[in-house]
């Protein structure tokens, strides 16, 4: 058995893999005891605000790798000539692909987009796409492309569709297909 967590920073990818694969409404205290490896005091002492400081930390995480990895630098490209904006933008499925485990690992602001938790995590979900459309057009802007926020809205949803079908189809090439095509759609 793992040796369970000793601090909050170090509990919340635990917690964010529960999240994922039950859901909010479906990660009970008991679940996200048993997947963490931690009794109620310890996840309390963590987390004073139980279930739902748990998911916000998560989603904060999420939001703070994303920021990293994938807008910043898309932002950092819109400032440069179109070489670098396109290599930005192929860096952006790169990491993708990496995060979300070649569509093996659900989009957790995806799965509460859709859930009956939307409202209460409202502002981490919206803030997410709304994040990453607008930092994938600017970027496409300043790599040419003239419909650039159609095409991020477009991109974003593929890549979440891409997330679904791969999962049900159990089938990670579907994931890296549906990627490779919508690079060269966006190269062209």
């Amino acid at each position: 058995m793992a040796k369970a967590p000793t601090t909050r920073d170090a509990v919340i990818p635990v917690l964010a893999e529960a999240f994922r694969e039950h859901g909010y409404e479906g990660a009970s205290m008991s679940l996200l005891q048993a997947a963490s490896g931690l009794g109620r005091g310890s996840l309390y002492n963590f987390f004073p605000g139980g279930k739902e400081e748990m998911a916000r930390a998560v989603l904060d995480e999420i939001g703070a790798w994303f920021q990293v990895h994938v807008f910043a630098p898309l932002r950092a490209a819109a400032s440069e000539d179109r070489p670098a904006a396109a290599a930005a933008i192929m860096t952006m499925f790169d990491a993708t692909d990496a995060y979300f485990r070649s569509g093996r690992r659900a989009c957790l602001q995806g799965l509460f987009a859709i859930g009956r938790e939307r409202t209460r995590f409202a502002a981490a979900v919206d803030g997410f796409f709304a994040h990453w459309v607008d930092a994938l057009a600017s970027a496409l802007t300043a790599a040419g492309n003239p419909d650039a926020r159609a095409a991020a809205l477009e991109t974003v949803a593929v890549v979440q569709g891409a997330i679904v079908l791969t999962r049900a189809l159990d089938d990670e090439t579907v994931f890296r297909l549906i990627l490779h095509e919508r690079r060269r759609a966006l190269t062209t």
